[in-house]
């Protein structure tokens, strides 16, 4: 009897920007200090892209390709591509048709999915959707942020958090058992607006008055999401393992949204997983929303072996969180 059909990850690729901010930069800049921002949050520097003609796409393309390059094939194969991201270059057209473009998928169909910090995770879910209902072969899941356009570096509570970047995943059909194999996803309407932008959309439209009262930056009530964060990811981590009957020896690796080392590590403990078991990467590259998690597993992939579990967890503004569970499928 023949496996069912799973939605493998058959190549990954990355894009960081060559520009580093520090801990020490940040000094000269705002009021604080290296071993603040480390004692708190666990990083040390964040790439920023410094280009004024490059943005989220410009990201996004580069990781694509290279997922393409990785796995031998042209872009025209692609049959849907899927970005999330919070920093489109524009609200619209669609981040993920500047991207089609960029790379010549030309037979593709692309849309962005916006779940902050948590969208890679709902758009891989979406895109193994895809793959498992037959309905597409090959989908392209992005995940890229330009978060130091959104970001106010005169505020210290924010600024030493995010950094630019984008990974980009390629799913395909497996029937060896390998590939996604459950995921969990919630939401909670952050009524509070905790975690938010104040302006830009359509209810707060940009006005002079908006702009300088600094309203198109990232505002978050830190201790807030702190908390809902450290439960939401852990549970959902120790949810998903528990209806799959998981154990922590059967863990290859916790994939984990890179916000905070004090978040990943309570997820990491709840879950009974050792620390050589977490992929940790926010140290070199901070929060950078929806690429946090692809990026791990690029930095990860040479250690990572065919039919590996993992569990990829996120908690981000919406509120949004869930955790996904895989077999490494490279």
């Amino acid at each position: 009897m023949a496996e069912v059909k799973r939605a493998a990850i058959t190549a990954v690729g990355h894009y960081l920007p060559d520009n580093k901010l520090t801990n020490h930069d940040l000094e000269q800049m705002v009021d604080t200090n290296d071993e603040w921002i480390q004692t708190r949050t666990g990083i040390k520097e964040r790439r920023i892209l410094k280009d004024d003609d490059k943005a989220t796409a410009f990201m996004g393309a580069e990781a694509a390709k290279e997922a393409l390059d990785e796995r031998g094939i042209s872009a025209d194969e692609i049959d849907v591509i899927i970005c999330a991201t919070v920093t489109p270059d524009y609200l619209f057209p669609a981040t993920a048709c500047l991207i089609q473009s960029k790379i010549g998928a030309s037979n593709a169909y692309a849309f962005d999915l916006s779940a902050a910090c948590s969208g890679f995770l709902f758009a891989l879910s979406t895109g193994g959707n895809f793959i498992e209902s037959g309905r597409a072969q090959k989908v392209l899941v992005i995940g890229a942020d330009k978060m130091s356009s959104i970001v106010d570096y005169t505020d210290r509570s924010t600024c030493i958090l995010f950094g630019d970047g984008a990974g980009a995943v390629l799913l395909e059909a497996s029937e060896d058992g390998n590939g996604i194999v459950d995921y969990i996803n919630r939401s909670e309407g952050d009524t509070g607006l905790a975690l938010y932008q104040p302006a830009g959309g359509s209810l707060n439209p940009a006005t002079e008055e908006s702009v300088a009262d600094r309203l198109h930056y990232a505002k978050q009530d830190g201790r807030t999401v702190f908390k809902k964060a450290t439960v939401g990811m852990a549970d959902v981590s120790a949810e998903i393992m528990k209806k799959n009957d998981l154990t922590a020896d059967d863990i290859s690796y916790l994939v984990p949204h890179q916000a905070n080392l004090r978040i990943i590590d309570a997820t990491a403990n709840r879950m009974g997983l050792d620390s050589e078991k977490v992929m940790v990467n926010i140290n070199k590259y901070g929060n950078t929303t929806a690429a946090t998690i692809p990026l791990c597993l690029f930095d990860w992939k040479s250690k990572l072996e065919k039919g590996d579990n993992l569990i990829l967890a996120a908690f981000g503004g919406g509120y949004t969180w869930g955790a996904i569970y895989l077999k490494w499928g490279m």
